[in-house]
């Protein structure tokens, strides 16, 4: 299992590189779309602006959600991280509503882009960035099990898929003036992409909120596993729930009814150790040791 205060140090590391990559693409990117007079690059701006708002609330939901168990959180402080990635979700639908209000705006009233070289070039920096910024957040995310991370990844995704878009609808301003609805259109495309990771955030948050149990091949799989040590008869009753992305787990297995307790302690430490080792993002797991019944 990874130890909190190591999985803090490499969630911090990867959270302060996107906070200073956000912070110089908000800049640049408001900053030339100003320049250009283009609303997709100043949409794009602002998406950057809630991805630097939402790598501050990584940083809160790392410091408190990694805190190592104690009297008053038996289970951990995995639901600080939970409730961090909602408010991720939360700040991406409301970013994402704030643009189709923008593009709409400027499709009604016809406003023109004026784009140039230079904002063409600053979203492909955009997306070369981002992207970059998605595969370390992710890698990094996935090594240390953190669901707060990995949506902060698919933040980062999603504003390099938001770039492309604005790539689009630039590039087609600059070959051809006539067409600067592209540029308004090319920000509503964004806005898809945006509204469906963040509604995606928020849906797997609740999921956890409520204690929703994982898919039934995990639950198959932790039976399985269970089953396949020496001295389990069967197992039974298998329960699970979700927190910050890791997995807290019931299990009863079925045992000899002539075997000394000694022996049926072991043979739950032994479902205990192999189930943890075996189901990825398993965490904890308590094991009830039952006779067989005639």
């Amino acid at each position: 299992m990874i130890e909190q205060a190591n999985k803090f140090s490499q969630g911090l590391k990867v959270t302060v590189v996107g906070i200073v990559a956000n912070i110089l693409l908000v800049i640049i990117k408001i900053y030339a779309g100003l320049i250009g007079k283009s609303q997709a690059l100043l949409a794009d701006g602002i998406h950057s602006l809630s991805d630097l708002l939402s790598d501050f609330i990584v940083l809160f939901g790392l410091k408190w959600g990694t805190m190592d168990a104690d009297e008053n959180h038996p289970f951990g402080h995995g639901r600080i991280e939970t409730l961090s990635s909602m408010i991720i979700g939360i700040l991406l639908i409301g970013a994402g509503i704030g643009i189709v209000y923008s593009s709409v705006t400027a499709l009604y009233e016809h406003q023109k882009a004026e784009p140039t070289l230079f904002t063409i070039f600053i979203a492909l920096i955009s997306i070369g960035v981002k992207e970059g910024m998605y595969w370390y957040t992710l890698i990094v995310g996935k090594k240390i099990r953190s669901m707060l991370l990995i949506a902060n990844a698919w933040h980062h995704r999603t504003d390099a898929l938001s770039s492309v878009a604005v790539l689009i609808g630039i590039g087609g301003v600059y070959i051809n003036p006539n067409w600067y609805l592209a540029d308004s259109l090319a920000s509503l495309f964004v806005t898809y992409f945006i509204l469906r990771v963040g509604g995606q955030m928020v849906w797997q948050a609740l999921k956890e909120v409520v204690d929703t149990a994982p898919d039934k091949d995990v639950l198959d799989k932790i039976q399985a596993t269970a089953q396949s040590v020496e001295g389990v008869l069967d197992a039974h009753d298998i329960n699970a729930r979700l927190s910050g992305g890791q997995i807290f787990s019931e299990i009863h297995i079925v045992v000899n009814p002539d075997i000394t307790v000694r022996e049926g302690h072991a043979i739950a430490n032994n479902v205990e150790d192999l189930v943890i080792k075996e189901i990825e993002d398993l965490v904890r797991v308590i094991v009830h040791v039952d006779p067989v019944r005639d």
